[in-house]
């Protein structure tokens, strides 16, 4: 099924739903020109990708994507990005070696593992960009999050994709399932608005809440755009006619 919509959606049927503005989304072009290292994604992300991502194109982003597959995205962001994108790639097979070369790197290693994330966290440097289309499980998606998102760049992009499987069982999800990452998420939700509980907010405020700007959700998609953030002050303009 999602193979029909992607191939609907560059036959040029719904490429309307994933344009960005008057002119046309680059990764919509390339997508539909594409005939290099197979690449799956919902045709709807590609709005998504440039919403969020645009600002960094030609600007010589890190980028690192947990879930390299046949790394057909990797050459995609490549071309989004431009050559002085430096990427890194994590996956658990390790064939996916094959997909390194001079500007990108490629580490194998199991995203649940906690370990293997604090090496990240060493060996890489800080990614403007994060994204998680990874295995999808419950606890990948939330450990990825724990262990990476702190070492993401002060004004950086964390993006999950596939957040449908938090509604599956056999990912380790189910309709507002506690241990879900949707579930997980939503307490995100009140974290980034610490700074209002009334009577708490010394001890309520943690460093999501001083490092995190703003949460997007869309269907199966969590961004979550970084930004040093100060208690929020009140202004005024204008005068009282009361």
């Amino acid at each position: 099924m999602l193979l029909r919509f992607v191939k609907a959606a560059l036959s040029g049927r719904k490429l309307q739903h994933a344009r960005a503005g008057p002119a046309e989304n680059p990764l919509v072009s390339w997508y539909r020109d594409h005939t290099g290292r197979s690449v799956h994604k919902v045709y709807g992300y590609l709005e998504i990708y440039h919403r969020h991502f645009a600002r960094y194109r030609g600007r010589s982003p890190v980028l690192l994507e947990i879930g390299v597959n046949f790394g057909g995205s990797l050459q995609m962001w490549r071309d989004y990005f431009g050559p002085g994108c430096r990427l890194y790639g994590v996956d658990i097979e390790p064939g996916c070696k094959a997909f390194a070369d001079e500007a990108t790197t490629i580490l194998i290693g199991d995203q649940a593992d906690r370990d293997f994330l604090a090496r990240l966290r060493k060996d890489l440097p800080r990614p403007d960009i994060l994204i998680d289309d990874g295995g999808h499980r419950m606890e990948q998606q939330i450990a990825t999050f724990e262990e990476l998102y702190p070492h993401i760049a002060d004004d950086g992009v964390y993006l999950c994709e596939d957040l449908h499987t938090s509604y599956w069982d056999r990912f380790g999800g189910g309709y507002r399932k506690d241990g879900s990452f949707v579930e997980f998420s939503k307490r995100l939700i009140d974290q980034l608005n610490a700074w209002h509980w009334e009577g708490e907010q010394e001890s309520a405020v943690n460093e999501f809440t001083r490092t995190s700007h703003g949460m997007h959700y869309y269907p199966s998609v969590l961004v979550i755009e970084k930004r040093r953030m100060q208690p929020p002050k009140q202004i005024k303009a204008g005068r009282s006619m009361l």
